[in-house]
């Protein structure tokens, strides 16, 4: 008898345990959606002309607001606080040029891609460098906790040259560091090139790097499955409606990237 009361409490307290919410009731029943975007990326994430954050990934969490009719909150991010923020739930989401590598994705979810780089570097007009190899006994700079400077300091070490290497907390220190000839070459993405050569008159767009295309995704906790599986399904709406090249034409210019990997399918 005893055995069986026991078990009928087991099964009544399983049946009684509190749901947990997750992060799209915790968005909707609070009214507002907590949206880290990095401000030193321009046109992907910057200030505008009021101090007011603008640019592609301020839209896109605008837009992703709207569709949960919310409010939106910008969290200005740096790059190295892209992944703690969702981790320490200071952020519901995150839009920041994040590469989906497998090392992040021990910590935190992604999406499926929303938006596609490729690394190129500004140079100093001083600087000599034309090609990928000229970067070599260069001084080359970039932000930390980024995936451009993850590869570029493997092809340093390969090369002898880690002393060589300059880390920024923000991109923009980078472009002032290139500009007052600190450093030779700063290395950012393909979107960032014009509007950084077009305020500096000492800074040229430099080359492509040689390391593979960049795909980012929206950040979301890892362990929340339905928000990530409402963020890919806002992600692929964008695409749908025309929202994604309107923006990229908007912000970049141009025929916006293919989203899709060719042999994979998404």
């Amino acid at each position: 008898m005893l055995k069986k009361i026991i078990t009928m409490i087991a099964l009544t307290s399983l049946y009684t345990a509190p749901t947990m919410a997750d992060t799209l009731d915790d968005v909707i029943d609070r009214g507002e959606l907590r949206c880290g975007v990095v401000l030193d990326f321009p046109p992907i994430g910057y200030r505008d002309a009021n101090n007011e954050p603008a640019g592609f990934d301020v839209e896109y969490c605008n837009d992703l607001a709207l569709s949960l009719e919310v409010d939106p909150v910008i969290l200005p991010l740096t790059w190295s606080e892209r992944l703690p923020v969702i981790v320490t739930g200071r952020a519901d989401v995150v839009f920041g040029g994040t590469s989906d590598s497998l090392a992040r994705a021990r910590t935190v979810g992604f999406t499926i891609p929303y938006a596609i780089y490729y690394a190129q570097g500004v140079v100093n007009s001083n600087s000599g460098i034309k090609t990928f190899e000229d970067m070599r006994g260069k001084r080359v700079a970039a932000a930390v906790g980024t995936v451009p400077e993850q590869e570029w300091l493997e092809i340093a070490k390969e090369w002898g040259e880690e002393d060589n290497y300059q880390g920024y907390q923000s991109e923009n220190e980078v472009f002032l560091a290139v500009a007052q000839g600190k450093a030779d070459i700063g290395i950012t993405t393909n979107t960032a090139v014009l509007p950084i050569t077009s305020k500096y008159d000492n800074i040229d767009a430099g080359p492509r790097m040689p390391w593979t295309t960049d795909y980012t995704s929206v950040v979301g906790k890892r362990e929340d499955v339905t928000w990530l599986n409402y963020l890919n399904l806002f992600v692929t709406h964008q695409v749908r409606s025309g929202r994604y090249q309107e923006l990229w034409d908007k912000y970049v210019g141009g025929q916006a990237p293919e989203l899709r990997i060719p042999g994979v399918m998404y």
